[in-house]
């Protein structure tokens, strides 16, 4: 009886412990309920900007990249226009940052990804260990202007370093600006997407808008690609991030 009554207890803790050490990106109020809780952020938007005449976001100077330009600061929203931030909202325990798109035209919420910092943190930290000791980071192949791929090897790192994507079941790679930067490289999701998506780009167009407008996410840490000759995704950084 006792026996019995001490695996029974066993198995409620273990099942506590499993719960408590579930990772934050897996946890129920981490996922993404899309339409409605972007709806949702949307509508409490436009009502602030009716009210106030501008957007509820953070500021931002003009060395932001345009995706990440319109970051919503919830203190603006909350409680008068919105009960709460959203579960899934950075600022209320989540894994997404809100942000606005289309704020000319008709305004539209999406989110960006914040699961891949843990691993471009280790990423920057190795580049900058390497870079205290070598001054320069190890670059292995100069992709366009400002723009570097990486010697993982000499960073420590057995294998290529990647992150998951939030758009396909995809592991993206991970590259460097002239900055220092560590930026995410979309290559592979935008030739899925365009395959995928119809589009009518011409010649110089940035093509990450085909991500932007037929799912729920921005691009977090990108930089600009256009089509080449082949009508193939290509680093373009002449275009503004």
């Amino acid at each position: 009886m006792k026996k019995g009554l001490m695996l029974t207890c066993i198995l409620i803790l273990a099942t506590y412990l499993t719960g408590c050490f579930y990772p934050d990106e897996n946890r129920v109020e981490n996922q993404l309920s899309y339409p409605d809780q972007l709806d949702a952020v949307r509508m409490a938007a436009e009502r602030f900007q009716e009210d106030s005449g501008v957007l509820p976001i953070r500021t931002f100077d003009e060395g932001t990249p345009q995706f990440q330009r319109y970051i919503i600061d919830f203190n603006q929203l909350v409680p008068r226009y919105l009960q709460q931030a959203p579960a899934t909202a950075f600022e209320n325990g989540g894994v997404y940052q809100y942000a606005l798109w289309n704020v000319e035209d008709e305004i539209e919420a999406r989110v960006i990804d914040l699961r891949t910092m843990r691993e471009i943190q280790e990423f920057q930290s190795k580049v900058n260990d390497y870079m205290r000791e070598h001054t320069y980071p190890p670059v292995a192949e100069i992709l366009d202007q400002g723009l570097f791929k990486l010697d993982y090897e000499k960073l420590g790192f057995t294998s290529e370093p990647h992150v998951q994507s939030p758009y396909y079941d995809t592991f993206l790679p991970l590259l460097i600006l002239n900055s220092g930067e560590i930026v995410i490289d979309y290559r592979i999701d935008l030739n899925m997407a365009l395959n995928e998506f119809e589009h009518d780009f011409s010649e110089g167009e940035d093509i990450r808008s085909i991500l932007v407008e037929n799912t729920y996410f921005l691009p977090n840490r990108s930089i600009p690609y256009s089509l080449d000759e082949n009508g193939e995704p290509q680093y373009d950084m002449s275009l503004e991030r």
